[in-house]
């Protein structure tokens, strides 16, 4: 998976890759989910290992401070990056699963690209 447009290189790009709706995007079960910590730049590749056939989403976070969160400022809007598998589209809050999900099959070798969003 690669993450594109990311508009500096502070911090990390956190990865929450689930198969669980009740879990996306935050990925709350670590039973069911798949995270991965990258040094950010222009472009960061993350790859997740192990992964087994069935249908997933992706919630990336550009966490610039590091600080392990989404940080927000007033009316609960985003200050650092963020994206979804599919491009799901952020309409009053993140997207639902079924917008994000993609479906992985035996043997093969997915290769997402997820574009970054700021919205401040």
């Amino acid at each position: 998976m690669t993450a594109t447009g990311l508009r500096n290189t502070k911090g990390v790009v956190r990865a929450c890759m689930t198969g669980e709706a009740d879990h996306f995007p935050s990925c709350s079960d670590p039973a069911t989910s798949y995270n991965a910590v990258s040094d950010a730049g222009g472009t960061v590749t993350l790859t997740f290992h192990g992964v087994k056939p069935g249908r997933y989403a992706i919630a990336l976070l550009h966490d610039e401070n590091g600080n392990g969160k989404a940080d927000r400022a007033a009316m609960m809007i985003p200050t650092e990056g963020f994206g979804f598998s599919r491009d799901a589209k952020v309409r009053f809050g993140p997207p639902k699963f079924g917008a994000a999900a993609f479906d992985v099959a035996p043997g093969s070798n997915e290769k997402l690209v997820i574009r970054m969003r700021y919205l401040l």
